[in-house]
């Protein structure tokens, strides 16, 4: 059974790519960083030696993981956990409400129908960008 019990980076090892599992990470000289062969991104080592975190990102928040002595375990940022969900039911709610106050209706039905398709269209709304933001 593997252990998930966190070991110290070495500086001098080599190591699988997080980002790729055919890359490997070379240390890079004179520096506590590795480079993977691969994917050509670098890696900076932190929290004394049990972190590596993923140097230029084009993600909100930083990537990290830790060595558990056979494989990468993501670390998980705090802000990342509430960020998205908070933002994806402000963006439902601001939609569902402008979408409400805009959409014209046949007269019969007219409070009704416009909840429905600002319903409708609003979960659409936040299903798709719920799909973007997943990655």
């Amino acid at each position: 059974m593997q252990t998930q019990k966190p070991h110290k980076i070495d500086l001098n090892g080599d190591y699988p790519c997080p980002c790729r599992r055919r890359g490997k990470l070379t240390p890079i000289a004179l520096t506590d960083a590795f480079g993977c062969d691969r994917c050509q991104q670098i890696f900076v080592v932190q929290d004394s030696g049990h972190t590596i975190e993923q140097l230029s990102t084009n993600y909100p928040y930083k990537r990290a993981w830790r060595w558990n002595g056979h494989q990468w375990i993501v670390v998980n940022p705090s802000l990342g956990k509430g960020y998205v969900p908070l933002t994806l039911l402000f963006m439902f709610a601001l939609v569902f409400l402008l979408l409400l106050t805009t959409l014209s209706a046949p007269a019969a039905s007219q409070v009704a129908f416009r909840v429905v398709a600002a319903l409708v269209l609003s979960v659409m709304l936040a299903f798709m960008l719920w799909l973007a933001c997943r990655r």
